[in-house]
């Protein structure tokens, strides 16, 4: 799996559960400020706070409610996240369970620790106003004991406010270079502990 971050809680990821690569765009939503692709080609489109229609994803599959589909060879499961209208996910493709926590910012509540609990990948919010803060976000990630970290939603040119990433590093004992794509496969998964990822923004 490739992993590309697009700031606050977007990103692309890359599967080929076959011969073909299958492209998942998560949150492809119009930032008030920085930049962010015009035109993002995808199969399949998540949208954990509605959808939207600002971003071009092509003709992708298009996930924006609560349930559960397989589309060709990902698995996507959905729950309703901190309010009525905001989504948590879990992706499981290639062999790689990843969840996303889209812009929590509340304890996990029964049903969604049951998804999330044990995912290799983790997509946490550490950083901006409406999410968790470094402490909060670290506790959920300890919580749920993924393989990976990766924070999102921290400062960027598209979120200038938000507090940088450092501060989740800290909470969780983690000294970490930012790399431009992620690729991760499930034989170099961690056998132990969490590792913390750092995603530089595309």
């Amino acid at each position: 799996m490739h992993v590309s971050w697009l700031g606050n809680t977007a990103f692309k990821l890359v599967f080929k559960p076959t011969e073909d690569d299958v492209v998942v765009v998560i949150d492809p939503y119009k930032p008030a400020s920085g930049t962010f692709p015009r035109n993002l080609s995808a199969e399949i489109g998540l949208y954990s706070r509605g959808e939207n229609n600002t971003i071009t994803l092509g003709n992708p599959f298009v996930l924006s409610t609560p349930g559960e589909c397989e589309v060709k060879g990902v698995l996507i499961t959905a729950v309703y996240g901190n309010e009525q209208d905001n989504l948590m996910f879990r992706i499981d493709s290639e062999g790689l369970s990843i969840g996303h926590l889209g812009m929590a910012k509340k304890p996990l509540s029964e049903r969604q620790t049951e998804l999330l609990n044990g995912v290799d990948i983790l997509f946490v919010p550490v950083g901006n106003d409406t999410c968790y803060d470094a402490e909060a976000a670290a506790k959920v990630a300890n919580a749920l004991e993924p393989k990976i970290v990766i924070p999102m939603a921290f400062k960027s040119d598209n979120d200038p406010k938000a507090k940088p990433v450092e501060e989740f590093l800290k909470e969780m004992g983690a000294k970490v270079q930012p790399e431009k794509k992620l690729i991760i496969k499930k034989k170099t998964l961690p056998e132990e502990g969490t590792q913390v990822m750092v995603v530089e923004k595309e």
